[in-house]
């Protein structure tokens, strides 16, 4: 077989480079964790569970950790009585504002003609 037979291989992150970012950031949780930071600022736990709704305490505090790892929230401890714990976005974090703000952009832009080819598609309910 000559060079020109051979399979090429394509190194996925090469394909989709945005891939990893995708990943990182619509993880379950992980943009309404963002969003709610990037618009409230600092908030204890409890709080940012009240904002977020129906999110477990397990996963929020999954969810936090991963993003603290990742650089996108800093998590603050004061060691009083009782103990007091704050996060806030990071400027890494900070630096989605835009990506939130397209993303936004494009869900006032395009949702509803989503929501109507998800209706087409799926057709009159059956009686």
């Amino acid at each position: 077989m000559d060079s020109t037979d051979a399979i090429t291989v394509v190194d996925a992150p090469v394909v989709c480079r945005i891939s990893p970012t995708v990943d990182l950031l619509f993880s379950r949780w992980t943009t309404p964790i963002l969003w709610t930071l990037h618009r409230s600022g600092r908030l204890r736990f409890g709080e940012l569970e009240r904002r977020l709704g129906t999110i477990t305490p397990k996963v929020l505090t999954e969810r936090l950790r991963q993003l603290e790892r990742d650089g996108l929230v800093r998590r603050q401890y004061f060691p009083e009585v009782p103990p007091r714990v704050e996060y806030e976005i990071t400027d890494l974090g900070e630096s989605l504002s835009p990506v939130f703000a397209a993303l936004a952009d494009w869900t006032d832009d395009h949702l509803p003609a989503v929501e109507q080819a998800r209706s087409a598609y799926n057709g009159p309910l059956p009686r």
